[in-house]
């Protein structure tokens, strides 16, 4: 592992847009980090930033502020992620990539077996797994408080905004994948998905996508479905778990509510007819549990230095982020075949992405498989997440 030096990390933001601004704010209240530099292409966005923080060294490249850094964050269009944290991690760098870690798997991949050949830590940043809403799900979901669960149902919808790189899967799905993964452990077997331009030209702006986490010819198998969306008149951002004995709903635009869990649920009865199916409906009380106020993009960027400052393995590492992009690159393979794509058909020779900006054209991979054989794959268990190691 590249050495720390004692006075603490300097660490360089590259891309001073949306994202990279927030990043710079966090990392200059976090302990372990000496130095924040700024880069940056376009000297306007540069000089905008830097006027915030007088004392932040300024690079127009990458290639200029690697002698001066110890790690990196990418906050750059997806496209670019991988050449920039390749470029890194070869200068011997440890990098965090905002989502997704790559457009392709194939790229993906690249960059793990890079970061581990050169000892540095590489990190993706999932926000939501910093979240304490969606870590509370997940306990809700793993001690079957809600019972066995049925699904899971994401909406994040918007009016807006249009990205001009991707279409709306890569730019608000990964949220969700990451978000449903997390909770249950694991990644899903296969992925069916619709999209549709009406607005944009180029890209999809509306997409419905179902994550099947068991046989998909078993119509009682673990499943998650998806909305995501840049044309609604509604901002939503939530998350619906149903159990047999309870549900939880996980509200990310709640000031107070955002975990909510409702004794709610049906149960089957003798008897019944055509018109009134046997069924007996519960309604019981609604519990919101406390959650605390850390803000995730501060927690999980306290959690980079920790694993650079202990070597340690985050979190969401290059595995967890090599998940998601299996499971994006399977739904827009999915929307282009209009049919179930296996996550194992992701990554050899075979099928081609001809979709503008999403990975320029690589190839994605679909060796043939039986959909007969399918089984629940698990994703590496994560290390427990100790509040105390990452706020």
């Amino acid at each position: 592992m590249k050495s720390v030096g004692e006075t603490g990390l300097r660490v360089a933001v590259v891309g001073c847009g949306y994202w990279g601004s927030k990043h710079v704010r966090v990392l200059h209240g976090t302990e372990g980090v000496a130095e924040v530099a700024l880069v940056d292409g376009v000297n306007d966005r540069l000089q905008n930033l830097a006027r915030n923080y007088k004392t932040a060294p300024c690079y127009p490249d990458l290639r200029s502020a690697l002698p001066h850094v110890d790690a990196i964050v990418v906050a750059t269009p997806p496209s670019t992620h991988v050449a920039i944290a390749l470029e890194a991690i070869e200068a011997g760098k440890h990098v965090l990539v905002e989502k997704p870690l790559a457009p392709t798997s194939s790229g993906a991949r690249r960059l793990i077996e890079a970061s581990a050949d050169a000892g540095v830590i590489l990190m993706v940043g999932h926000t939501f797994e910093y979240n304490p809403a969606v870590r509370k799900l997940r306990e809700l979901v793993r001690s079957q408080e809600l019972g066995d669960l049925y699904y899971i149902d994401s909406a994040r919808l918007n009016l807006g905004l249009y990205q001009n790189d991707v279409n709306v899967i890569l730019d608000l799905a990964p949220h969700d994948v990451s978000i449903i993964n997390n909770v249950l452990g694991r990644k899903p077997v296969a992925v069916q998905a619709w999209a549709a331009r009406h607005a944009h030209r180029r890209f999809e702006d509306v997409a419905y996508l179902r994550l099947f986490y068991d046989d998909f010819f078993d119509d009682r198998g673990m499943s998650a479905n998806i909305h995501v969306s840049w044309l609604d008149p509604c901002k939503v951002r939530r998350v619906t778990a149903v159990g047999s004995k309870k549900m939880a709903v996980y509200d990310d635009l709640a000031a107070e509510e955002r975990i909510r869990i409702l004794d709610k649920g049906v149960l089957p009865q003798d008897g019944g007819n055509l018109t009134q199916p046997p069924m007996s409906y519960r309604y019981g009380d609604i519990v919101v549990p406390f959650i605390a106020s850390d803000e995730p993009l501060a927690v999980q960027d306290r959690h980079f230095i920790d694993c650079i400052e202990r070597d340690a393995k985050p979190l969401t590492d290059g595995e967890n982020g090599l998940a998601v992009v299996e499971t994006l690159e399977a739904a827009e393979l999915s929307r282009r075949l209009g049919r179930p794509v296996l996550l194992e058909e992701v990554g050899s020779n075979g099928h081609r992405i001809h979709a503008a900006g999403w990975g320029n054209g690589q190839r994605v991979d679909a060796k043939p498989a039986s959909v007969l054989a399918m089984t629940p794959v698990a994703v590496a268990s994560p290390p427990p997440l100790h509040l105390e190691e990452v706020g």
